[in-house]
């Protein structure tokens, strides 16, 4: 039985929780509030909001401008990925008391398969015990870290995906295979994963408005319209998961360091995208050092609003397991690699792997490499004493985050 737990408004949450920790008495999700842009150069997206700025028909995604024009008292926070990456790192490692079988789906999704809880009365029934694991866990996370989290369950992924999007926050749904009917069906076909606003613009030009509609229609046919994605996307509507969702790039010993995230929203401007590269770029980077390994080859991944992947790599001249070279390396191919579509998923891979002991330097290399080595011994020894957000890199940043921190 699977287990999807999801962060509910993670950015925001997480932005929340760190301030109330340094000594604020407002708490952002008690206020019209966002996560997001620059209210004084009035630029920027809505990355995630709260209850009372949803009242106001705000949504995730829209301009900044437009989000003020409904909320002109709106309070603005900018996005700390670090921060975000340190709270993720934080909470999987929590749930590890729960599950040893755990993988992480984005920065604040991740699936956790069942394992039995000690003191659960299973004397109802396995789906009753299954809930009552679930409201242990949910109770856990927002008694320890003081946010909420949803757990949806399932037989699949994609159920349980779907689950928990269910009514929020804060609550546990379950979507077995009986439930499809009742539960799933009736929901407009946008809500289907891997139904993007173009493949639901398209599905509603063939008459297809609910997941029930496209569960009822001939593959056939949405295959002559969407090509191999009608057909993924049937399956995912009749509750039939062929291929694990779960298909991030996956961290091997031998062959591979990576990290990505899927983001709730469509990224639109570069500044964005690098901010987010940043954070994949500082985990990357302290894996391969924890890994006394260096990497002869970075890969980014981009996955658009179209669930189209596309990826490019570079071999590096010079092996490194330093984060200055990562991030400099993903941005680069980043920007080579673009195309300006909306974007849902970015991550970062390193492979050719090597132990670090083995790296020949030429003297170019030699003075440049050895200070870069010390700035990142430096960050992973006060991050490991003091947590994830105690330092912020500055030089990888661009002028916006500077001026943030």
């Amino acid at each position: 039985m699977y287990f999807h737990i999801d962060v509910n408004s993670a950015f925001l949450s997480w932005t929340s929780v760190h301030r109330l920790k340094q000594g604020e008495t407002v708490d952002l999700r008690e206020i019209p509030s966002i996560i997001g842009g620059d209210r004084e150069m009035r630029r920027g997206v809505v990355l995630a909001k709260s209850i009372p700025a949803k009242r106001f028909g705000i949504k995730t995604g829209e301009p900044i401008t437009d989000a003020l024009k409904k909320c002109p008292t709106l309070a603005i926070a900018s996005p700390d990925h670090q921060l975000y990456a340190a709270y993720s790192k934080e909470l999987i490692h929590f749930l590890e008391n729960y599950s040893s079988d755990i993988s992480q789906y984005s920065i604040d999704e991740c699936f956790l398969t069942y394992t039995p809880i000690q003191d659960i009365d299973d004397s109802a029934g396995a789906t009753d015990t299954w809930v009552k694991a679930a409201e242990v866990i949910k109770g856990a996370v927002k008694e320890t870290f003081n946010y909420t989290v949803n757990i949806g369950i399932s037989t699949n992924k994609l159920l349980a995906k779907m689950a928990s999007d269910f009514e929020k926050p804060d609550k546990v749904h379950t979507l077995y295979p009986e439930e499809i009917s009742s539960k799933m069906w009736p929901l407009p076909v946008g809500e289907l994963f891997m139904v993007g606003k173009s493949t639901a613009a398209k599905l509603e030009l063939l008459g297809i408005k609910t997941i029930k509609d496209l569960a009822k229609t001939d593959p056939a046919i949405l295959v002559s319209h969407l090509k191999g994605h009608g057909r993924v996307i049937w399956e995912y509507a009749n509750g039939i998961e062929t291929a694990s969702i779960d298909t991030h790039m996956k961290e091997t010993k031998d062959s591979s360091i990576g990290n990505s995230t899927t983001i709730s929203y469509d990224v639109e401007n570069a500044s964005e995208a690098k901010h987010i590269l940043l954070g994949l770029s500082e985990t990357v980077g302290q894996r391969l050092r924890e890994s006394s390994c260096t990497a002869g080859m970075i890969s980014v991944e981009i996955k658009y609003h179209t669930f189209e992947s596309k990826s490019h790599q570079k071999q590096l001249m010079t092996p490194s397991n330093s984060t200055d070279v990562v991030y400099k390396t993903a941005c680069q191919l980043f920007e080579e690699l673009w195309n300006g579509m909306p974007i849902r998923l970015l991550g970062i891979r390193t492979a050719k792997l090597a132990s670090d002991a083995n790296v020949q330097l030429n003297l170019f290399d030699m003075e440049n490499n050895e200070k870069l080595r010390k700035l990142d011994k430096a960050l992973d020894s006060i991050r490991k004493k003091y947590g994830e957000d105690a330092v912020v890199r500055g030089s990888l940043m661009d002028e916006d985050s500077r001026r943030r921190h």
